[in-house]
């Protein structure tokens, strides 16, 4: 019987790289780990599958229909779709044997059967720092994550980006002062398309929702304050809006920029922007989103926000938290595909080995002394002449080769070729591991 060849897809939502493109990918990921851990955040790494009622505790709506569900034997599971939940999970099963605050950066991937589309995933990198309060969490927190966004940003190579910054209690506040609170869901999805669709629009939309004249010119008096840090903060009290929620969030607002200036982030890399909505039924107090100037198209490269109580379907205790996170996947395809970041590093070897002699000791010697000295070393362990051996190493770009034929064994040095001058020299390999490379 004739074997059967199937031939291999990858599935919709999915994303496979090659290998110089795996390797930046593999390089924005270490960066983002050593910037969380830069402020102390610890490494968490929950399971991929989760029974199903961990998972749907807290999930409604369209996150429920994206859920992967499936049974095994008589168990209902499910895989992750946020880094969150399973936090949430975590840090209730483990609560006694944590320190609080509890800081926690988690780097992996989660599932949502949702459409696929140009960088949208069904598979995804999450990166994710949450600082977890026990009862009670202070605003200076709330002040530290602008200043990780800015270092994990600053690392990755951009300088022109803006943190934007806001709190749902002057949202709320305002909505509670309107007497229109009941409408806030509708009030927030029609602030969201401002940029989109323009403040005429939006009132417009409003006015639809059955919303007042003079409540309307208030929300879009609010929403239009763009102006610096210190003045926005003058406009809003100069608003003169008299309820308890409102001024909470005007005071928090105002001690977060009070610290994010202290915790090193300019003013040219942050602002408060009163047309953030995010997270309607989960986020508190502070919210974060976060652009790159020159690729605003992107839309936000890092959010999150401030949640008053992290595990309520899991325990009574209050667990306060505030959290950001990177969508790494989709960030990487986005810069990629627009050209913004190039894969240039095709190997992960600093130095490719050549053995012209049948016997491998040597070669095999000398690439075990440089691996223990910090020295990434391949050898070419396949017959081949050394012409095709160095077109190998060409093609992987990699900078350097070493040749070791009888003369090399007989003498103890080695002939290292740097690749990009075409410049061929003597030397042995204690001086090869003092002097570096380069």
């Amino acid at each position: 019987m004739d074997r059967i060849i199937v031939k291999p897809k990858t599935l919709p939502g999915f994303m496979e790289l090659l290998p110089d493109e795996q390797i930046l990918f593999n390089e924005m990921k270490e960066k983002i780990q050593k910037s969380y851990e830069k402020f102390g955040f610890l490494p968490l790494d929950t399971p991929v599958i989760e029974s199903a009622d961990i998972l749907l505790a807290k999930a409604g709506g369209e996150t429920e229909k994206q859920i992967y569900r499936f049974m095994k034997g008589d168990n209902d599971l499910a895989l992750r779709f946020d880094l969150t939940v399973p936090l949430a999970k975590y840090v209730t099963e483990y609560y006694q044997n944590l320190s609080f605050p509890f800081r926690r950066y988690q780097i992996g991937k989660v599932y949502r059967g949702e459409k696929a589309q140009r960088g949208r995933f069904r598979e995804f990198y999450q990166c994710d720092i949450d600082i977890i309060g026990d009862g009670h969490l202070s605003i200076v927190n709330d002040a530290e994550l602008p200043s990780v966004i800015y270092n994990t940003f600053k690392e990755l190579g951009f300088d022109k980006f803006t943190i934007c910054i806001n709190n749902r209690k002057l949202l709320n506040g305002l909505f509670e002062y309107c007497e229109v609170k009941d409408k806030s869901a509708d009030i927030l999805r029609a602030i969201d398309k401002i940029e989109k669709v323009g403040s005429s629009a939006v009132a417009a939309e409003l006015k639809e929702a059955g919303i007042a004249d003079d409540k309307i010119d208030l929300i879009m008096k609010f929403i239009a304050i763009d102006k610096t840090i210190e003045d926005t903060i003058e406009a809003l009290k100069k608003l003169n809006i008299s309820n308890e929620t409102f001024n909470q969030g005007l005071s928090e607002i105002t001690e977060l920029v009070k610290y994010i200036k202290i915790f090193g982030v300019p003013e040219s890399n942050f602002k408060i922007d009163l047309k953030i909505a995010r997270g309607l039924d989960y986020y508190t107090g502070t919210v974060y989103e976060t652009f790159l100037d020159e690729y605003r198209f992107l839309g936000s490269v890092c959010s999150g926000g401030r949640y008053e109580n992290l595990a309520e379907y899991y325990t009574e205790r209050k667990l306060p938290g505030v959290g950001i996170s990177i969508g790494l996947s989709r960030l990487f395809f986005q810069l990629t595909y627009n050209n913004i970041i190039k894969a240039n590093k095709k190997a992960t070897a600093d130095v490719l080995i050549i053995s012209m002699v049948e016997d491998f000791s040597k070669p095999a010697e000398i690439a075990t002394a440089l691996r223990n000295n910090g020295i990434n070393a391949q050898i070419y362990l396949e017959p081949a002449k050394i012409k095709k051996q160095f077109k190998y190493a060409d093609s992987l770009e990699i900078p350097y080769v070493i040749v070791i034929g009888e003369d090399e064994v007989n003498s103890g040095t080695l002939s290292l070729k740097n690749m990009k001058t075409g410049e061929q020299t003597q030397i042995t390999i204690e001086e090869l591991i003092k002097n570096g490379l380069n």
